[in-house]
């Protein structure tokens, strides 16, 4: 960053901070000077947020000092050497979630080995959105300079859980003191899973095939989404009452991801959707997260899969209130507010009153 570009950047305040003196020091610029009557750090960190760049405001002894570091203007992501215990995790991952493809295609995989690889499609396009939205998160960590670990994904014996895994995470492994990456941390993954997703599904449903209802009786039956029932619609328009879509594996993936993409969104915890609504609402957040739990209890009348989840939920993070951060008071850029309501619609398209029916 010059000279130039940091004076632009504080160009921004005027009205609300009266510059006195400038420097630098090893790619970090320092502006020194005193707020405007009226004025409050929150004004100047509102107008810098929607700057792309980092930066620390703090006031003392009636002084304003604004730091903001030459290296954030880009993100440089960091590759570590990956552990043993990724790559473990991964091919048996991969392992699990071909053999779940390869049984949903019927293969006989005892009478004949070589019908596992029926199961690619499945696997490759799962993993790809599990994958993406593993990679948003680690993504967005790296630029906000949050250490993150590479994502650990979580195989399952299909005979045991349909789809061969358990899903992915990262373990954010340093705090997150700012607002902004909060927000930006959380909504990546979801975003970013929901973009490979949608075009997965499309590509998914060109494949799939038309079958009359008396035919897939006893068949396990998926619920629908608005966007589901949207792209259905277009990519079926003369679909009969009497007849249904028998999912091809790419499909059933790209549905897969929709439902993770909506379950990461619930506004609880840790989840997702709980770093967002964090961010979003404040110390609100609790009580949304509360709301939503509660909202699981009518919904396990439609689907018992709403109980197990909440249970899940409650089992493993103990709370539905968010951990505080430090600038939880600061407001948000209008940026990072629509990334927020992104997430919100991207939750509404994907959510399935009943996900799976018998």
């Amino acid at each position: 960053m010059t000279e130039t570009q940091f004076r632009n950047i504080l160009k921004q305040l005027d009205g609300h901070y009266r510059l006195n003196q400038i420097g630098s020091n090893k790619g970090e610029w320092l502006a020194m000077g005193k707020l405007v009557d009226g004025s409050s750090i929150r004004h100047l960190e509102s107008i810098l947020n929607n700057e792309s760049c980092e930066f620390n405001v703090k006031m003392q002894n009636e002084q304003v000092y604004i730091r903001i570091n030459e290296t954030d203007q880009k993100v440089i992501l960091h590759i570590p050497k990956i552990p043993r215990i990724h790559w473990v995790l991964f091919l048996l991952t991969l392992f699990t979630t071909i053999l779940a493809g390869a049984m949903m295609e019927g293969a006989r995989i005892f009478d004949d080995p070589l019908e596992i690889m029926k199961g690619i499609p499945f696997s490759l396009t799962l993993m790809l959105i599990l994958g993406t939205h593993e990679f948003g998160h680690y993504y967005y960590a790296q630029k906000h300079k949050v250490d993150a670990t590479l994502p650990y994904f979580i195989p399952a014996p299909p005979f045991l859980f349909l789809i061969g895994t358990f899903g992915a995470f990262i373990k954010i492994k340093s705090p997150i003191y700012r607002k902004d990456a909060l927000l930006q941390i959380g909504a990546a993954g979801p975003i970013a899973g929901f973009i490979i997703a949608v075009p997965a599904l499309i590509i998914g449903l060109l494949l799939s095939e038309v079958v009359e209802k008396v035919d897939i009786q006893g068949a396990l039956m998926l619920g629908d989404s608005i966007l589901m029932k949207v792209l259905t619609w277009i990519t079926y328009p003369g679909l009969l009452e009497t007849q249904d879509i028998m999912l091809h594996p790419i499909a059933f993936a790209g549905w897969i991801g929709l439902l993770v993409t909506m379950l990461n969104l619930l506004p609880i915890g840790q989840l997702d959707g709980g770093h967002v609504a964090y961010a979003m609402f404040g110390n609100k957040q609790n009580l949304v997260a509360k709301i939503a739990l509660i909202s699981l209890v009518p919904l396990s009348f439609l689907s018992l899969n709403w109980l197990v989840w909440g249970l899940l939920i409650l089992l493993l993070m103990r709370s539905t209130k968010h951990p505080p951060i430090q600038d939880i008071h600061a407001p948000l850029s209008e940026i990072n507010k629509w990334i927020g309501y992104a997430c919100l619609v991207i939750f509404i398209l994907c959510f399935i009153p009943a996900p799976f029916k018998f």
